[in-house]
């Protein structure tokens, strides 16, 4: 199991990353969550197989249609067990 922190920066807001991403990650057996940050970038902290989990930050340098991404950081953590994948509110509270 991987427990990674991801943040892709770009035009990743408005064009349904945070969805995509949930699906995908739905997909692929993944938990965690997804948010909008306030400097317009996407946030994400996943868990799950090695193998899983690298191939959704592989999926996060393209992104959906009529996503731009510039850059994808990525930061290993600790295990966190969460359950299922959740899109969250961003930190203003807005759920955009």
């Amino acid at each position: 199991m991987k427990h990674l922190k991801i943040t892709v920066t770009g035009k990743v807001q408005g064009v349904f990353f945070r969805a995509s991403t949930k699906a995908v990650a739905n997909q692929m057996g993944i938990n965690g969550f997804v948010r909008n940050e306030k400097d317009g970038s996407v946030y994400i902290e996943a868990e799950g197989e090695i193998f899983m989990v690298d191939e959704l930050v592989t999926w996060c340098k393209e992104g959906p249609d009529g996503a731009k991404v510039e850059e994808v950081g990525v930061i290993e953590g600790e295990l966190k067990n969460h359950k299922g994948f959740e899109i969250l509110k961003n930190r203003n509270g807005k759920n955009c």
